[in-house]
């Protein structure tokens, strides 16, 4: 066994090494101040031969390592000197795509695996003398959920070489003795930490009674995982006795009784892997199966729904946690009837109070946390970027979500009772398709004999137990049970899978899928027994066909580990070779891991899982379906309704004790509107945007109020949903000993989902300018009646109260009213800008709606307050009730109030309420009755507060000096925003064979659209080249590596994504698969030199390509692209300017645009163009060869430290670079995802209808057409 260890790059950068250097000293308590801290990467690697000298030059070129320090040394350990070796606890998902891209380079025979970990340096002011090898700051520089770390390197055998095969273990609960079989089952139950309630320990006793045999480990486990909380929701199906009386519906069947009320545009509730919702016809875009090329076909495309919680993971460890609950919600949308499509996601955060250093917040309290539980100000700097990059890297984009804190107690000082989310709600949902002929699971499409699959990832050690985990309370004495059920993820291998589910979907009736389920909680021990019953039969597996990385697992372990990435299909014996080859070409595993069995005579089936390499325990598995199904007694919750009692929130009162009691109104808002803003649930959520308690009669009142009440008035139905029911932390106060407990409230997040008709009609809380409309009013719906509750409102919560009277809806009727108007007022086209109240009350409505507009407001309280006194205008500013404004221009007030004279609110409840006012002046004057203001608050005042609480967590996230650059544009209250300034007509004919949607040619010319694992950008590559003329053809990396030519193409596409999760650096390891591979390199070489052909690469095919220059004519001095200077992924939507007139041959891409100016989607981690030496950027703007870069909105370059209009740092704003012959085109931003003029997140309004059906975007692509005549 022969192992390598290279020392690679620095692992921080000089910044980050300060900032690491302060948290340790300032947080660890050390014997001796750090003074310095570095930290380099160790790459180590299972060699399969001996030739150590071709792998570590190759290692070192891909890897970019210093060659002369690769085998170097480390420091020795001294009193003054440490290095700490971090290194992964489990197979990394790291080291899956690095092995995987080292095996597609040539490397297959050489290397078995490769793993990275980190090698830290510190260097303290004296010697250390206590213990010197303890680490009291481990927990700052590792991960102890997914991480080890020591003073030595770690033992290469250990992490490498897999040790002796874990065994079948019998639980006999039937030996001899004075325990029971119940009793030694309740031992075993509470050991291994099952969740098995005492009725279902009765039940397993009797089973094996009459089998005859003691259970086996594996058994009793898939039945705790199978029949866990989490994933048979006996919570919800549970029976009520509420104060001695029996309740007639359980939760879940008040949730579907919305459904049986209004059925209407339900095509699937409750009996799939997400609700299916009627759509509209629309276009079903995909390659063609058997020539490759892209074809749209106009069919009904329904609406996939979908939403889950991965609570207890991201409370243990929130990056993982998060990604997982991303990634797991993303295969629920893949895995509905016969296989779908996830489209866009959402996700939410509800943590208690943060805490961030330097930054409390008045209302915020410290009362400790569990210790293997991650802080809340952990949670939300580590799970939303989890989260967000298992989107990004999956390739969907996620739109909307929600971000809260809560701590408050609700007893009193001396017996404190605590609310809060120390377990917090992280909550993963999205919506996507599914073609018609594949929306619904039909048993009869499964033959007898159908081949069982487990398609995606290895199964390995991790994520044991998660579904019975998730289950329970959490305490401190499960910690280590906790940390077994911690999950990884690898959205890479997550999207491999996905394109074995589209190439199958895209075949129609001919899908080699039958049935499919995503594989979640509890492992294969779950999703094949409940693969198989749904079909309709039982199942014979092989347990040594699973797929695995880790041949050492226990028969347990391997069938109920819950490794990420997989989904368990039934294919047809007629269609597995077809399936197989789908699989080959995606370079997606699997493996065919049984057969379903038929039912007997008597409509029995069975469930075996055999072990072929066990000669002592052939059959792991060996029951009866029912067995694991068992009908059982419904769960019975007997509770009664507490009162808690809770004062009135008194606004004056409490603002008048934190100022003084001669504070002025105006001092009163003032106050009240900086505490509001700050507050999570109100301010900015940028930082995420560019990531058996006491209370069960309250969760019965509410789930009556929405299931049984409101919805079925509102003609609403809720087709899914998701209870997370085990919400308490508890733990023991370190210092007193003292018992501690934090228990969520009773919480509901409830998103709607509905089809949209014309985006163009959406409305916007964007307040349009006076230079632009003209002069306008704001107009006020009040859905309250007049009320205004204050109790739960930000203010009461911004002063640790709740208040004890909540907004209500009162009248059901005047919400559907209110609709019926809307729907006018949509057809009227009177609104120029719309928001409702909600978080924050009317006063952060109008102020959100400034911040988007940059402009002023004059408020007018006349008839909404009640008086002018402090505490009516408090209310009426910061009450919560529902309502809404409205933008409309002064003319057309009254054509606003018809619109709701025949089915909206009453007269009475709608209220002009103020008018916009010049640009100039970006103030909010708020006034009652009096000439004379009751308060003037700054626009940027106000936004700098409502902004503080993201700035500071993006400030303690990512880099500090482009938080504050970034904080900084608020002031700028001259800044014109983004435009359009363009020196060409997007509508301009450039070329007769101009393409529309839905056009289709006979002679079109043919544009491969390159793909590689992990490119998730490959559709509107191709669609924006159908649009244009052409006739883009699918083509994997792995038909090239195959043999086939490029000889036929007249351009290649290589479009974004993470090809190999960008492991080796971005598009590293897509350019070294073609340079290092002899036919490959032939191809690409001859098709680069052909001078009848064009390359584009956009994003990952940007960064592969810039990779390839020695292939290419004319890209010699082109740059690389490196992590962006903000450490951060940037998803934003910017300014670039086009120049390509001092270039000495025009490009194929841009004929008319230079001098255009104009917006353009950017999404990336790593766009920050890195030269050899100053002198190749110099040679490159010389030339003209940089003919993109990014500008700010007064259209000057934006160099690297004009952040966040220059989003990565480049150098000169450099965006995209071109060959000097003008046929090669590479860049960073996304234009083909901006073709249509409708998907551009900022089009102004008088362009868009002059544009038609694309945007301005769309002319890169003509032009391309154009050249190729």
């Amino acid at each position: 066994m022969d192992f390598l260890t290279l020392i690679g790059g620095p692992a921080f950068t000089p910044t980050q090494a300060e900032e690491l250097k302060g948290r340790i000293n300032k947080h660890a308590g050390l014997e001796s101040p750090v003074a310095s801290l570095t930290g380099k990467w160790i790459y180590y690697v299972h060699l399969k031969g001996s030739d150590k000298q071709t792998v570590t030059q190759k290692l070192v070129r891909w890897l970019e390592m210093p060659a002369d320090q690769a085998s170097a040394d480390l420091p020795s350990n001294t009193p003054t000197t440490k290095t700490y070796y971090v290194t992964p606890r489990n197979i990394s998902p790291w080291s899956s795509k690095g092995t995987s891209i080292t095996h597609v380079c040539g490397l297959k025979d050489q290397i078995e695996r490769i793993e990275r970990g980190q090698a830290i340096t510190v260097t303290f002011d004296q010697g250390l003398t206590k213990d010197t090898d303890a680490i009291p700051f481990k927990d700052i520089i590792y991960d102890r959920m997914t991480e080890t770390i020591g003073l030595a390197q770690p033992d290469l055998n250990t992490m490498f070489v897999e040790g002796q095969r874990y065994p079948l273990e019998i639980v006999d609960i039937f030996a001899a003795g004075t325990q029971t079989p119940l009793e030694r089952l309740r031992d075993h139950n509470k050991k291994f930490g099952l969740a098995l309630d005492e009725s279902e320990m009765e039940y397993l006793v009797e089973v094996f009674k009459r089998q005859g045999r003691p259970p086996h480990d594996v058994e009793l486990f898939m039945f705790a995982q199978v029949n866990s909380e989490h994933c048979r929701h006996k919570q919800f199906n549970a029976s009520w006795t509420i104060d001695g009386e029996q309740m007639a519906d359980s939760l879940f069947g008040m949730i579907r009784n919305t459904h049986k009320t209004t059925p209407d545009y339900t095509v699937s509730a409750y009996s799939d892997n997400a609700a299916v919702l009627e759509g509209e016809t629309a276009a079903f875009w995909a390659p063609d199966y058997s020539t490759g090329s892209w074809k749209l076909t106009k069919e009904v495309v329904h609406i996939l729904a979908k939403v889950e919680t991965h609570n207890h993971p991201t409370a243990i460890s929130p990056f993982p946690g998060a990604a997982t609950g991303a990634g797991g919600e993303i295969r629920d949308e893949g895995a509905v009837g016969r296989g779908s499509k996830p489209k866009a996601g959402l996700c939410g955060f509800w943590v208690s109070d943060l805490l961030i250093p330097d930054e409390k917040a008045p209302w915020e309290v410290d009362i400790g946390k569990p210790a293997h539980f991650a802080s809340s100000l952990d949670i939300m700097l580590e799970a939303p970027i989890g989260s967000a990059r298992f989107n990004n890297e999956f390739g969907r984009p996620c739109l909307l979500g929600c971000f809260r804190t809560l701590l408050t107690n609700v007893g009193n000082d001396d017996e404190p009772e605590w609310r809060g989310y120390h377990k917090p709600i992280m909550i993963a949902g999205g919506v996507g398709t599914v073609r018609p002929q594949h929306a619904l699971k039909d048993p009869k499409d499964v033959n007898d004999g159908a081949h069982v699959i487990v398609l995606g990832g290895p199964a390995m050690l991790i994520g044991l137990g998660g579904g019975a985990a998730s289950s329970a309370a959490s305490t401190e004495d499960t910690a280590e049970l906790d940390f077994a059920s911690v999950q990884r993820g690898n959205p890479e291998m997550e999207r491999r899978a996905q394109m074995v589910i589209d190439t199958c979907v895209s075949l129609g009736d001919e899908s080699p899928i039958a049935f499919i389920h995503d594989v979640g909680a509890g492992g294969l021990s779950n999703a094949l027994p409940e693969l198989v019953k749904d079909a309709g039969f039982g199942g014979k597996f092989e347990l040594r066909q699973v797929h695995t990385d880790d041949k050492s697992l226990s028969p347990l372990q391997l069938w109920a580990n819950e490794s990420q990435e997989r989904y368990v299909l039934l294919v047809n014996k007629d269609s597995l070779n077809r399936f197989v080859s789908i699989c080959r070409r995606e370079r997606c595993p699997f493996s065919d891991v049984g057969t379903v069995l038929a039912e007997d005579e008597n409509g029995n089936s069975k469930l075996i899982l055999s072990d072929r390499d066990s000669t002592e325990h052939p059959l792991p598995i060996d029951l009866p379906m029912s067995a694991l199904f068992p009908p059982g007694r419904r769960l019975e919750r007997v509770v009664e309704r507490r009162e808690l009692d809770l004062p009135a929130f008194n606004a004056v009162a409490s603002l008048k004790s934190a100022l003084s009691d001669t504070a002025s109104n105006a001092h009163l808002i003032t106050a009240a509107t900086e505490r509001v803003f700050r507050m999570p649930a109100v301010g900015s959520k940028s930082f995420l945007i560019t990531i058996g308690d006491r209370t069960g009669a309250r969760l019965y009142e509410a789930v009556h109020a929405i299931g049984k009440e409101l919805c079925p008035e509102l003609k609403i139905s809720i087709p899914v949903g998701k209870d997370s029911t085990s919400m308490k932390a508890s733990w023991k106060d370190r210092e007193s000993g003292k018992a501690q407990s934090v228990t969520a409230p009773v919480s509901a997040i409830i998103t709607a989902v509905s089809v949209v008709e014309d985006v163009r009609r959406t409305w916007t809380p964007q307040l349009r300018r006076v230079e632009d409309v003209g002069e306008t009013i704001l107009m006020y719906v009040d859905l309250a009646e007049g009320k205004q509750a204050m109790g739960g409102s930000a203010l009461a919560q911004s002063f640790g109260q709740l208040g004890n009277e909540a907004p209500d809806v009162r009248n059901v009727g005047l919400i559907t009213d209110y609709f019926d108007a809307l729907k006018q007022l949509h057809e009227s086209g009177v609104v120029l800008a719309y928001h409702d109240r909600s978080d924050g009350g009317l006063i952060t409505t109008i102020a959100e709606m400034m911040f988007a507009g940059r402009c002023g407001v004059e408020l007018l309280l006349d008839g909404v307050a009640k008086s002018g006194s402090a505490a009516d205008v408090l209310e009426a500013l910061f009450n919560e009730e529902l309502g809404a404004v409205f933008q409309v221009r002064k003319s057309d007030e009254t054509n606003f109030k018809r619109c709701f004279a025949t089915c909206g609110p009453p007269k009475g409840l709608i209220r002009k309420i103020g008018v916009v006012k010049a640009t100039s002046k970006q103030e909010l004057t708020i006034r009652y009755q009096d000439p004379t203001p009751i308060v003037n608050l700054d626009r940027v005042e106000m936004q700098q507060w409502w902004s503080r609480t993201s700035y500071a967590m993006q400030r303690e996230r990512d880099s500090p000096a482009h938080a504050d650059s970034e904080f900084a544009t608020i002031a700028d209250s001259e800044d014109p925003g983004i435009s359009f300034n363009l020196k060409f007509q997007p509508k301009e004919d450039i070329n007769p064979l101009t393409a529309t949607v839905g056009s289709f040619f006979k002679n079109a010319p043919k544009v491969a659209i390159l793909r590689e694992v992990g490119v998730n950008s490959h559709a509107e590559m191709a669609f924006a080249f159908k649009a244009a003329g052409f006739d883009p053809i699918d083509v994997h990396m792995s038909d090239i590596l195959a043999g086939r030519s490029l000889r036929e193409f007249v351009g290649l596409a290589a479009g974004g994504g993470f090809s190999y999760g960008d492991v080796f650096g971005a598009g590293v390891g897509w350019a070294q698969s073609i340079l290092e591979h002899k036919h490959a390199r032939q191809e690409f070489e001859a098709f680069f030199n052909r001078p009848d052909t064009f390359s584009l690469g956009v994003c990952n095919g940007c960064q592969m390509i810039t990779r390839l220059k020695e292939l290419i004519p004319g890209a010699a001095d082109w740059p690389t692209f490196s992590h962006n200077a903000s450490r951060q992924f940037e998803a934003r939507f910017g300014m670039v300017t086009i120049d390509d007139s001092r270039a000495a041959t025009p490009s194929v891409f841009l004929h008319g645009m230079s001098g255009s100016s104009l917006p353009i989607a950017v999404s990336h981690g790593e766009g920050r163009a890195t030269f050899a030496s100053p002198t190749q950027l110099d040679t490159l703007g010389a030339e003209g060869l940089a003919p993109l870069r990014y500008v700010d909105n007064r259209r000057r370059i934006a160099e690297p430290e004009c952040y966040p209009a220059n989003p990565n740092g480049s150098p000169g704003g450099v965006a995209g670079v071109r060959s000097k012959d003008g046929r090669v085109l590479a860049l960073m931003p996304h234009p083909e995802r901006t073709i249509m003029a409708d998907v551009a997140s900022y089009v102004p309004p008088s362009q868009i209808e002059e544009w038609g059906e694309f945007g301005p975007w769309v002319r890169m692509f003509k032009s391309a057409r154009r050249w190729v005549g």
